[in-house]
């Protein structure tokens, strides 16, 4: 979220910066000005009030020791009037703030200026390929290849719970254990702390992160609690440090995490969410960071050479694109994806987001941090997919079968056992 302050002081920047992102946000700016200029006439009648409330609290007391009585009934009388104008004023503030609130929770992330314009995703830049040779004999595509070798069964899924909750049996389940367990230590080696987090969140974690109100109808919820099922381990994750003021010594901080994720992807249809490409439930490994804002562009740098590192493991032909204004999700200032190759389906598919939030979540979220001399300031947040399973799986068994079987990368193999599936 955007600061009030900030939109105000740089209005006619910021609905430029905006505009990037096909974003048409004069009327809520200007609604917002309307709103915080309502806020700050309350704001001023209700301290005053307080003023005169306190002025009024002393003088009781000195005439009370001085005897002279006869002007605190009418003193009294005037505090009274006092106490329930400041409730008035008190319930209006509250609502202003809330009414501001809901305006800047609909304003998206100002771009960073690096993010390429555009529309879509055909507008997105490639700016690395790998140079991994593509198996243009690798016809058959992972959901029969799953089927023939018994790894995952797409139907017993859909009998158990409906269709985008995949069963993974035998060295499917093991394949899909064996990427964990190497994401996890890959990123544990690269100095990331691991953490296992609830895979439910209340309403004001999935507020902080953005994904409320913003993708509340992909979220899956359980309304009895007021409780959401998790899209993406970045939403405990960093909510851990919610409220919370960090040293300066102290940044920046490294966190990792394994989750089950939960999307309603509601609206998804057709060919292109078939087998693994699109799921309800999926796995996924995240790495989260707490940055200063000078270091926040070079660590988001490095997160994204740590990720291509392990996909360059993995052996796998891949793409990065940064991602133009007109597809930059709603919180992210600057996002790279990577996308690697399946040659069965003849298209680049989505494996990881990497993107920096600068203070858009930390505001929200309220994670300061405090420096030498003693100044609090919001921090930036960033998170990336290091990585999510369900397409690394998909192109994996495209990109390595055979005619024997399938071929395990050997970065996989100490944590398979096996070294091919026949």
């Amino acid at each position: 979220m955007l600061k009030t302050s900030y939109i105000i002081e740089n209005k006619d920047e910021v609905i430029k910066s905006l505009g990037k992102r096909n974003f048409k946000s004069e009327d809520l700016i200007d609604k917002l000005i309307s709103k915080d200029e309502k806020r700050k006439l309350i704001q001023t009648e209700y301290e005053n009030m307080l003023a005169e409330s306190n002025s009024i609290s002393k003088e009781i007391g000195l005439l009370f020791k001085s005897g002279n009585k006869d002007e605190i009934p009418k003193l009294k009388q005037r505090s009274s009037e006092i106490k329930k104008s400041t409730k008035v004023l008190s319930d209006d503030l509250s609502t202003v703030k809330n009414e501001i609130i809901d305006i800047l929770s609909q304003i998206p992330n100002i771009p960073h200026e690096s993010v390429p314009a555009g529309s879509s995703e055909s507008d997105n830049v490639v700016i690395f390929e790998s140079k991994i040779k593509i198996n243009k004999n690798a016809k058959t595509p992972h959901w029969d290849l799953a089927k023939k070798h018994d790894l995952i069964d797409f139907e017993l899924g859909t009998k158990i719970t409906g269709s985008g909750f995949p069963v993974y049996k035998g060295k499917g389940a093991k394949l899909q254990r064996a990427l964990i367990s190497f994401f996890l230590d890959s990123n544990i080696n690269f100095g990331y702390h691991e953490v296992q987090v609830p895979y439910l969140v209340n309403e004001t974690s999935a507020f902080g992160t953005g994904q409320l109100p913003d993708k509340e109808g992909q979220m899956y919820s359980v309304p009895q609690d007021n409780l959401f099922l998790i899209p993406t381990a970045e939403v405990p994750i960093t909510n851990i440090f919610r409220d919370e003021i960090i040293e300066e010594t102290n940044l920046p901080i490294l966190k990792t995490g394994y989750s089950p994720c939960f999307r309603r992807e509601a609206g998804s249809y057709g060919a292109h969410v078939r087998g693994l490409n699109r799921l309800h439930q999926f796995d996924k490994v995240e790495i989260v960071r707490v940055e200063h804002p000078e270091k926040s562009y070079d660590s988001l740098n490095i997160m994204k050479d740590q990720i291509k590192t392990i996909i360059e493991k993995l052996e796998l032909p891949f793409r990065i694109i940064t991602l133009c204004g007109g597809d930059l999700g709603f919180t992210s200032a600057l996002t790279y994806d990577f996308e690697i190759y399946s040659p069965a389906q003849d298209k680049w598919l989505e494996v990881s987001s990497v993107s920096n939030f600068e203070t858009f979540q930390s505001n929200r979220l309220k994670i300061r941090y405090r420096n030498s001399e003693g100044k609090i300031s919001l921090a930036h947040t960033l998170n990336g997919s290091s990585l999510a399973l369900p397409r690394v799986l998909a192109t994996l068994i495209e990109n390595f079968q055979t005619e024997e079987g399938i071929n395990i990368p050997k970065v996989l193999q100490p944590y398979t056992g096996f070294s091919v599936i026949k």
